[in-house]
């Protein structure tokens, strides 16, 4: 008997993505499945935090070695010179720096892109515990401090306070700043608050060189009472023609009666107090750096510059710096007349939430004219249910691609959306692929 012979018109057979393909065409609950994929999308664009740039976290911390009471040639000799040979030493460092200040050694470590930030912490601390020996031994240093630095340390919102009253000065506005410090604290996904360009506290205690020479009291019989009374914190050099010493406040000598009550010396029998041999003010060091604000000419008022400090806040690892921006210069609006005085005004110096909105929305903008564009390219070339087919196409792929996105922690950002438009091209072709072949 012989065999049928196949005919022309069977279905050819499909292969894996045919099935696939084949089995949402016939199914019902593929609409459905359209419709949630859209939803999601739109539901992750609201949701996903947005940031001018990616979050490429490059390793790198700060080692603070304290060395209470030496000066700065000592701390460089002995502390962070040894620390910059010992540190390059870890593998994957990049490069070490050093700055050496009065009673302290800040030894900078960056690690190079790629290396894993918990590998790099942990390469870190093993070099600084198993090299401890290169610290000096019997001198007071203390043990080292190892904080971790990223992406996250960089402001998203700098505050300039300023006042164009003459009377008001850098150090009462750093006291305004750090009252404005707790309060900025309390805003939700904030980080740190910390305060720039102020000049410091200190306490100035001017000497009398002929009440000091009575008692005999000499200069360095009174430096080493201060140090000593205030546990080898910095004390500041004498300035004024040796008649005056800044004194950084510290755990036991916090303001200027305490210091004055410091008993410097025995003379008779009866104790020397620092009052009897000088007078003690509480107020700022001499100063060491200006911080200087400038206002543009407007409404025919001249251009000026004012002094100034900076309160500089940064958010927490995964929030969004939108929010956090907008919250913080909220909380900033209602402390004004109130912690903030009525002649202090504060200028956003730095806004990082509002640059990146305005360019995530910018490049949202592209993206959704680019698939425009697309769909009436393909419209007028191929038809209006081709048109369609490709519209849904793309557009589901971008709305599922964003809500996957946010699910892995990813932000909307400047490479991000490049990446979305660029992309529109391959989904085209694939679309239009997948059409004639339908």
């Amino acid at each position: 008997m012989a065999t049928p012979a196949p005919s022309s018109d069977a279905a050819p057979r499909l292969g894996v993505s045919g099935r696939i393909a084949a089995y949402f065409q016939r199914a019902q609950i593929t609409p459905l499945l359209a419709l949630v994929a859209l939803l999601l999308g739109l539901f992750a664009v609201g949701v996903t935090p947005r940031e001018e740039e990616p979050q490429i976290n490059v390793t790198m911390a700060n080692v603070l070695v304290p060395f209470p009471g030496a000066a700065v040639r000592d701390v460089e000799q002995m502390v962070a010179g040894p620390a910059e040979q010992v540190l390059a030493q870890i593998a994957g460092v990049e490069h070490v720096l050093s700055v050496s200040r009065p009673g302290l050694a800040v030894i900078t470590v960056q690690f190079k892109v790629g290396v894993p930030r918990t590998e790099a912490l942990v390469r870190l601390y093993d070099a600084v515990n198993s090299n401890a020996d290169w610290l000096p031994k019997g001198l007071g240093v203390l043990d080292p401090i190892v904080k971790p630095k990223g992406i996250d340390d960089v402001p998203i919102v700098t505050l300039t306070l300023f006042s164009r009253q003459p009377a008001t000065g850098p150090y009462d506005l750093e006291r305004v700043a750090h009252s404005l410090e707790a309060d900025l604290k309390r805003v939700a996904g904030t980080r740190t608050v910390t305060t720039l360009g102020g000049p410091g506290r200190a306490v100035m205690v001017e000497i009398d060189p002929s009440r000091m020479a009575g008692v005999g009291i000499t200069v360095p019989d009174l430096r080493q009472a201060l140090l000593a009374a205030n546990l080898g914190l910095p004390v500041g050099d004498l300035i004024g023609g040796n008649r005056a010493v800044a004194i950084e406040a510290g755990p036991f000598l916090s303001q200027a009666s305490e210091v004055a009550e410091l008993v410097v010396g025995v003379r008779g029998a009866k104790p020397v107090f620092l009052r009897d041999v000088a007078s003690v003010r509480d107020g700022p060091p001499p100063a060491a750096r200006y911080v200087w604000h400038g206002v543009a000419a407007r409404d025919g008022q001249p251009a000026a510059e004012y002094p100034a400090v900076t309160l500089a806040i940064t958010k927490k690892p995964g929030e969004n710096a939108i929010d956090v921006a907008n919250a913080v210069l909220q909380r900033v609006d209602s402390l004004r007349n109130t912690v903030i005085p009525g002649d202090v005004e504060v200028a956003t110096t730095r806004n990082y939430g509002a640059s990146a909105n305005d360019k995530a929305q910018k490049l949202m903008q592209k993206l959704l004219f680019a698939t425009a564009s697309v769909v009436a390219l393909v419209f007028l070339a191929l038809g209006r249910r081709e048109a369609a087919i490709v519209g849904s196409a793309v557009i589901l792929t971008l709305t599922v691609t964003l809500f996957a996105s946010w699910a892995w922690g990813f932000t909307l950002n400047r490479v991000s959306l490049f990446a979305l438009i660029f992309s529109i091209g391959i989904l085209v072709d694939d679309a239009i692929v997948v059409v004639e072949n339908i």
